[in-house]
């Protein structure tokens, strides 16, 4: 059914693509996705672009009209140990699509996807393990992954995740700050071996709550700074979005930053932001 439903995609793919780039790129809009994710595959293929991600810096003008995945994904896989046969944990289901499980720097990679509820599309034939739960409470032992990725997941935790169609009654409860998210800190680095590393993003700027998730501003992030701290070394770089495409910046002069909401319009602006217009990016290894 995977193999029908991609040969599907890559043959209807580059007709919305063409529609999306004909119509005003507009974010959300007809080929959207289909778009953006190739941008996303050829970006992680181009070893400049990945190394300059390392470095701390994006190309001109890059990604102008996209939502965030297009800096996480490369940050992410700029710092990922793609020589090391390791065992890595996506806590998030991030890494779920076809182009991502077979990147050169994973399909090496005892991969297991940790999420929610099951999606439609899986890769057991990959020999990708799949695990369904709270990521507060999660079923692995001590110690058992050398690299953990944690991609605009924590930002959910407590919030209505009805949005995604699960079988969930809303939760509306939450209306100023949840700090839930630190339960789920604490059990990435319980299940993080010593020496790994966890790779974390999730959306930044002022404080807001959008329903089905939260951004964090700079006490909820110092939260989750003072607990990596009692248990390793991390470094901490902040991507933030203009008109003229996402950058590296100081954390200080992204602290104002305000997320588009797409299901509400709120925060839109006019800068072709298509979702959060600031992600902190922690690398953190486990002592």
């Amino acid at each position: 059914m995977n193999s029908i439903k991609s040969s599907i995609k890559k043959v209807i793919s580059p007709f919305r693509q063409l529609i999306y780039k004909n119509t005003g790129r507009k974010p959300w809009s007809y080929g959207y996705t289909d778009t953006k994710w190739a941008d996303i595959n050829s970006v992680l293929q181009s070893n400049s672009i990945l190394s300059a991600f390392k470095e701390g810096s994006t190309p001109t003008q890059f990604g102008i009209g996209y939502d965030e995945r297009i800096v996480e994904y490369p940050w992410i896989f700029s710092h990922l140990n793609s020589s090391q046969k390791s065992s890595i944990l996506d806590a998030g289901s991030t890494f779920n699509f076809k182009s991502i499980v077979e990147h050169q720097n994973i399909k090496n990679k005892e991969l297991s996807i940790y999420t929610y509820y099951p999606e439609s599309e899986n890769f057991i034939n990959n020999r990708i393990s799949y695990v369904f739960g709270d990521l507060r409470n999660l079923p692995f032992k001590a110690n058992l992954f050398e690299e953990i990725v944690c991609q605009s997941t924590i930002e959910h935790v407590d919030m209505d995740n009805s949005i995604y169609g699960y079988n969930l009654q809303p939760n509306t409860e939450v209306t100023q700050k949840s700090y839930e998210y630190l339960k789920v800190i604490d059990e990435l680095i319980r299940v993080l071996k010593p020496g790994g590393q966890l790779l974390l993003t999730f959306p930044y700027g002022q404080f807001e709550n959008h329903g089905f998730f939260q951004q964090f501003d700079e006490e909820m992030v110092k939260r989750i700074t003072d607990t990596l701290e009692l248990n390793g070394t991390q470094t901490k770089e902040f991507i933030i979005y203009s008109k003229n495409g996402w950058r590296f910046d100081k954390q200080e002069n992204c602290n104002g930053s305000v997320s588009y909401n797409p299901h509400t319009g709120k925060g839109k602006g006019d800068d072709g932001a298509a979702h959060c217009r600031c992600v902190c990016c922690i690398n953190f290894a486990k002592s």
